[in-house]
């Protein structure tokens, strides 16, 4: 698969207009006299009078008078609206185009249900749903909330009962399989301060303290570290999970990043905390861990230890690593001359765009940002450790002054941006007053080599 061409048939519509969008604007720019292939391989509809109106066909040829294609050269700030507009459809429960998410496996549009599957299952439910989540594009929540509640819940409830190595294995299995979508829901989640609408507000505010522990989060801990801490510093000198102090096509240094995260954020939030001044929040937090860690304890020493392994003990240690492989991904690239531009060190990916980009492109064309494609943040830290950067390259979608670069320009371009900082170039390029960088990370991050 050539990263560069490749066209991902699992990617949304939502992902495909902004696709096309960008790579129509490639070859706008290239002043090229035919669409590229990789345009080709997307075809961007502007007609929903049926669902066959809906198919995507990865490799389909275009005809340039085809009625439901629009891959034209036409100005750019009118593709940029007609993307918008689509988009805004979509989403829009007043619209005759609303098109809530249901599954994440399925895109609904793009699938041919059995028409009494479709009007006697999907539809009533889409219905009811919107009524129980909170935003009604998000009926995906409610999905997960149910398949969770009827899966995970059961599985560990009996794994207790009657243990078997079998059912363990499996159990964790299915676990590591729902973490990514849970922890998505939860960014969600403690974005909003709940899912679901006023009406089940109780359920919205316990279903975690069931669930969290169950993939892997002590309780509150996503919360208090993701918003009330990571949001605020934003990678920056004072982040805990910072990379700039890092080489970060390093392996060494990254596996001292994800060790210090993993053994002692328990202690270095609060820490952190009681340093801002923040000495409530800092109990809360450090009472939140040793709570969670006294559960897991009592369950492994008093209640079933096997059980607790499967059930809790890996799951927690597995979200913990994925987490910070991850988050080193999505932060590995900063720019080198501002690295605390919100447009400049972002890294956005075609699987998570959403309006705002769209509406923001020429900004972040302006501000030489990075936008990626058939790539996610965990091989994106795989490609950086094995400084794979041409493949890199291949994925990139280029914006700004970047079209027009070859592949070898624009992998020095992201090697470039992999650099650790030094302490001087900290307080010279970050413009906000910075603490001194805790002190684990003092100790060792000069000698991680």
């Amino acid at each position: 698969m050539d990263p560069s061409t490749f066209v991902d048939p699992q990617l949304t519509r939502s992902d495909l207009l902004v696709l096309g969008n960008l790579l129509r604007h490639v070859d706008r720019v290239k002043d090229s006299s035919s669409v590229s292939p990789a345009a080709k391989d997307v075809i961007i509809l502007t007609s929903e009078d049926s669902r066959q109106d809906r198919k995507h066909l990865p490799g389909a040829a275009i005809e340039s008078d085809a009625p439901h294609a629009t891959l034209t050269r036409h100005d750019d700030s009118q593709d940029d609206q007609k993307v918008i507009d689509r988009l805004n459809a979509w989403n829009d429960p007043k619209s005759d185009h609303f098109d809530p998410t249901v599954f994440v496996a399925w895109d609904l549009p793009l699938v041919n249900l059995p028409v009494v599957l479709d009007r006697g299952v999907i539809q009533p439910y889409i219905r009811w749903a919107r009524t129980v989540v909170r935003t009604e594009t998000d009926v995906v929540m409610l999905t997960h909330l149910i398949m969770y509640f009827t899966t995970s819940v059961p599985s560990v409830l009996y794994l207790y009962y009657r243990f078997s190595w079998c059912h363990g294995v499996l159990h964790w299995l299915m676990q590591s399989y729902y973490v990514g979508t849970y922890t998505l829901m939860m960014h969600q989640h403690i974005h909003m301060n709940g899912i679901l609408s006023r009406k089940y507000a109780w359920f919205d505010r316990a279903f975690p303290y069931i669930m969290d522990p169950l993939m892997g989060h002590t309780w509150n801990s996503y919360y208090h570290h993701h918003v009330k801490h990571h949001h605020i510093e934003a990678n920056g000198p004072d982040d805990l999970s910072s990379t700039i102090r890092y080489q970060r096509d390093d392996l060494l240094h990254f596996l001292h990043y994800v060790g210090r995260f993993f053994f002692f954020v328990w202690l270095d939030l609060p820490v952190y905390f009681v340093g801002k001044g923040k000495t409530v929040l800092a109990l809360k937090t450090l009472g939140s861990e040793l709570i969670s860690y006294f559960i897991l304890y009592v369950l492994a020493t008093r209640v079933n230890f096997h059980a607790t392994l499967f059930a809790f003990l890996l799951p927690l240690m597995l979200v913990r690593l994925v987490l910070m492989v991850g988050n080193w991904g999505q932060h590995a690239l900063v720019d080198e001359v501002e690295p605390d531009s919100d447009f400049r060190s972002s890294i956005t990916l075609i699987d998570v765009a959403v309006i705002a980009f769209i509406k923001q492109k020429d900004t972040y064309a302006r501000e030489s940002a990075l936008v990626f494609r058939n790539i996610d943040y965990i091989m994106m830290t795989v490609k950086l450790l094995q400084k794979d950067y041409r493949y890199l390259a291949k994925c990139l979608v280029p914006m700004g002054d970047q079209i027009g670069m070859d592949l070898d320009e624009i992998s020095t371009m992201l090697r470039t941006k992999t650099r650790r900082f030094t302490e001087e170039e900290i307080r010279a390029k970050f413009h906000s007053k910075q603490q001194q960088p805790p002190v684990l990370l003092q100790q060792n991050v000069q000698d991680a080599k």
